[in-house]
């Protein structure tokens, strides 16, 4: 059985939990070993990846083909740099266009796991317990047979009714 020790007869308050969501990548340009699924299937299968990426975002799902077909010229990948700039724009993400156009050129793999994986953690549903007693107020329902509906009404006490009667 165990007991509650409370010091100077304080009770311990309930743990307040608040679901933020930063203007800031949740993980760093670099960070492709924070999540080794996304790592991985980046490495092993980099179109697969992306087109998968894309679906997950909602977005057409063979857009980063284009972006296959043109890499043997010497310029920005257009599909890349618009999908860092959607997701960055999506999620409220302050960054600017010239480190999105440095990334999507020169780090194009780490970029789109860097999407794939805010992606994945900003899906993520957070489901909030509060431990608090809540007061629910009471209703009284009353079915009316003319109309047919069901109406809400306060209790009324047995005070109220008598004085009404009279």
């Amino acid at each position: 059985m165990a007991t509650n020790v409370f010091i100077n007869n304080q009770q311990p308050q309930p743990p307040t939990l608040v679901a933020v969501h930063s203007n800031q990548w949740s993980t760093g340009i670099c960070d492709c070993c924070s999540d080794l699924d996304v790592c991985c299937f980046a490495c092993w299968c980099f179109p697969c990846f992306t087109c998968s990426t894309m679906s997950t975002f909602g977005e057409n799902f063979c857009l980063p083909l284009l972006d296959m077909m043109l890499s043997t010229q010497p310029c920005t990948p257009p599909v890349s740099m618009s999908m860092r700039v959607a997701v960055r724009s999506r999620y409220g993400i302050q960054e600017d266009m010239t480190s999105d156009c440095m990334y999507a050129t020169f780090c194009n793999t780490c970029s789109w796991c860097q999407i794939a994986r805010e992606i994945k953690r900003r899906k993520q549903t957070l489901t909030i317990i509060n431990a608090q007693p809540a007061y629910m107020g009471v209703q009284q329902y009353v079915m009316n047979a003319e109309l047919g509906a069901v109406t809400s009404q306060p209790m009324i006490s047995a005070e109220v009714l008598t004085s009404r009667a009279m």
